[in-house]
């Protein structure tokens, strides 16, 4: 763990030698004051020239002007290469989410994964930045002090030095308990964070449900269990502070004692009585700087743990090796002997198996409609063909080749999927629209418009396609949304097209003009499309029934209306006839 997280220093390896050679060189200044109030009180005072002692002063006003210089060099340049090191793993987790399946969505939750990508790596960040410099610092500090104290009175040197195992020890045990509490904090905020992302993104079912009391109640919970955590991190690192502020003191104390002593008996000068007085406060400066590394380390040490269990995640669906792209597609789909349960987190196949030994021919520019009881796998049908998921056994084709043998890229860029619930981002009409086909030019977002009948809708907007929808696309109706995503899918131009459920949750009237734009959209084009409202299918070439984890029958609507199937049950059911 130590070499990936040092492997992060590589590229900044310049501004991390800046950084460590000023802090050293500050560190070493530090030690610059002692030793001229010895010179001063042991050497210059007696003599009583005024003009050396003021240049004397003078000199160490420049030491402490260049000291302050590098402190700045240090504090701001520092802190540039924690962040740089931060914003490169923000990047990396960033994309290694990107290319994560669908199973790993299923079963994590929205705000564990924002925690990780934000606060983790903010503290990883000022580990990166203060933890390899502070460290050596403060055991070049302590050896220089020591050294220069052995050199005025040995006795009391190795006497003060005595302290120091007793406080580091201390620091040790104290840095594995916080280690262990910030373990149990982190994952407290992330439960906090996915506690509120869930209410923010659902507060309109919360409202019309009238459940913010429940809300209010399990937020509390959640808020409880985080504020305990964070006292009981607190209470070690108080603990911690407090007994290393009396044992710093006794040091102090007993430094005073012992010394005084040795200027009695005229073992020690005054000028190196009050030089050995001000070392040890030098000497002890950095036992605190090893306090403050051990209490960040832990945070540090936590957050890069968890960001390394999710950079080291592995998709579930990726290109292999021999993968190669897909062409030109003429829109041939088949599956055979599709088999597919989904698996829950730690990769076991679900209970139930939703499709079993599936066998499926479509002809490229063939539209064939799924229809049959809700669950019975019309959607995962369908999500197999992008692979969204593999089959557990069986393989899909599109035009004769196993989509696993395509790469992801070339394969998704070839189909097209409309979706009842439909996502939208948070930006103008513009952007949402240019999705389908990114870099698009003006004439291009206003054709997929116009074609989606959405234009004039639009045009009576104030600010047209430059319009803010709001999250999720808050601001539009059903219909426009569907319509959006709709535009989205002519500027991508698939020649497959999968329409899940498109038009269900519409009104007759918005339907029928959705149903419009569906139609011109899918001219031309393979299309599967999911639906539950039998007369939005009517006109498919062919209607395929999936229940009991399979394909039940299959036929024009006539053949199957006219039988004694699932279909023509759910056609009296909906028709009365």
């Amino acid at each position: 763990m130590l070499r990936q997280f040092l492997s992060y220093y590589r590229p900044y390896r310049q501004l991390f030698i800046l950084d460590f050679t000023c802090a050293v060189l500050a560190a070493l200044l530090e030690l610059v004051f002692p030793l001229a109030v010895n010179k001063v009180v042991d050497d210059l005072l007696p003599g009583g020239d005024w003009t050396i002692i003021a240049w004397s002063c003078l000199g160490l006003l420049g030491v402490y002007i260049v000291s302050a210089g590098l402190h700045f060099v240090v504090t701001y340049w520092g802190h540039k290469l924690g962040i740089s090191i931060e914003s490169d793993m923000r990047k990396q987790l960033f994309d290694r989410v990107q290319k994560l399946s669908f199973r790993f969505f299923d079963n994590n939750k929205t705000g564990h994964l924002v925690s990780r990508m934000t606060g983790d790596l903010m503290d990883i960040g000022e580990i990166a930045h203060h933890g390899p410099e502070d460290l050596f610092i403060a055991v070049m500090t302590l050896a220089g002090a020591f050294g220069i104290m052995l050199s005025i009175n040995w006795q009391l040197a190795v006497l003060t030095f005595v302290i120091v195992p007793l406080m580091v020890s201390l620091s040790v045990y104290f840095g594995g308990k916080m280690s262990r509490a910030f373990d149990t904090m982190f994952s407290d905020i992330a439960d906090y964070n996915a506690r509120v992302e869930n209410n923010v993104s659902g507060i309109r079912v919360v409202q019309a449900f009238v459940g913010e009391a429940h809300e209010i109640e399990r937020f509390a919970d959640n808020n409880e269990r985080f504020k305990r955590t964070k006292l009981v991190t607190y209470r070690i690192m108080a603990w911690n502070s407090s007994i290393s502020y009396i044992l710093k003191k006794v040091v102090s104390l007993f430094v005073l004692v012992c010394g005084t002593w040795f200027v009695l008996r005229q073992n020690m000068s005054y000028g190196e009585f009050i030089a050995f007085v001000l070392l040890s406060n030098v000497f002890l400066g950095p036992i605190e700087q090893i306090n403050a590394v051990i209490e960040t380390y832990p945070k540090g040490v936590a957050g890069f743990k968890r960001y390394l269990e999710l950079l080291e995640t592995e998709p579930d669906i990726k290109d292999s090796p021999e993968a190669s792209p897909l062409g030109e597609v003429r829109g041939d789909i088949a599956f055979r002997n599709v088999t597919f349960g989904y698996r829950d987190e730690e990769g076991e196949r679900g209970r139930t198996v939703v499709l079993r030994d599936v066998n499926l021919s479509i002809a490229a520019g063939e539209t064939v409609a799924l229809v049959g009881p809700s669950g019975g796998g019309k959607s995962t049908l369908c999500s197999l063909l992008p692979r969204f998921y593999d089959p557990d056994d069986g393989a899909v084709l599109i035009d004769g080749r196993d989509v696993r043998g395509i790469r992801l890229d070339s394969l998704r860029a070839q189909i097209g999927i409309v979706q009842q619930d439909v996502f939208l981002f948070d930006g103008s009409i513009r952007d949402n629209i240019a999705y389908g086909k990114l870099g698009a030019s003006e004439e291009e977002i206003w054709q997929a418009a116009r074609r989606a009948q959405l234009e004039e809708t639009i045009r009576l907007l104030p600010q047209g396609l430059d319009t803010t929808i709001g999250e999720r696309g808050v601001k539009l109706s059903g219909g426009q949304k569907q319509r959006l995503s709709i535009a989205r899918m002519f500027l991508k131009n698939p020649p497959i097209l999968i329409l899940d459920e498109a038009t269900s949750s519409l009104d007759t009237e918005t339907e029928a003009a959705i149903q419009t734009a569906l139609s011109e959209l899918a001219r031309g084009r393979t299309t599967l499309i999911i639906a539950h409202r039998l007369a939005t299918i009517k006109d498919a070439d062919r209607i395929v029934v999936v229940a009991g984890q399979g394909i039940a029958e299959q036929g024009s609507h006539e053949e199957l209306a006219a039988g004694d199937g699932i279909y023509s049950r759910l056609h009296r059911v909906q028709f009365g006839a």
